[in-house]
């Protein structure tokens, strides 16, 4: 008789989390429904980010000022409980906490909407452990070119 060890066999408790919070996203978006707005998605994104441990919090506060700064045509939503940013509903880019599933790093990425193409490779995500001023330029000249 063989046995499954526990972490050999489906999903991670963090992983499982974030499909019910993304299942809880999609009911309160469906009962907003057609009076849905901007400034709801923000909320609840602004309310996710005061939420995040220090570190997680000080950079995503940094990545929503950026977004708004850099692609302000996306639109704040919450995406599987993370902090997102779409365009016409559909995510182009997200900030991941490294709490969220228990990483070293949070992730800062970009869904393939995001027009980064570059040759035939390019990076869609990168870690962060904390934001200079330089990454801050780069992050800006990122978003500015994933918009188009």
């Amino acid at each position: 008789m063989t046995t499954k060890t526990k972490s050999a066999v489906g999903f991670s408790a963090e992983e499982r989390a974030a499909m019910k919070e993304h299942a809880e996203d999609l009911k309160k978006a469906a009962r907003r429904g057609s009076r849905a707005s901007k400034a709801d998605g923000e909320n609840d994104v602004l309310a996710k980010i005061a939420a995040m441990q220090d570190s997680d919090r000080v950079m995503a506060e940094k990545i929503h000022a950026l977004v708004k700064a850099n692609a302000p045509a996306l639109s704040p939503k919450l995406w599987y409980g993370m902090p997102a940013y779409a365009k016409d509903g559909k995510v182009v880019c997200f900030f991941q906490s490294a709490e969220k599933f228990k990483a070293r790093y949070a992730t800062l990425g970009f869904s393939d909407l995001a027009t980064l193409d570059e040759g035939t490779m390019w990076p869609n995500a990168f870690a962060l452990t904390a934001l200079t001023a330089a990454d801050e330029t780069v992050i800006g000249e990122l978003l500015r070119k994933a918009v188009g």
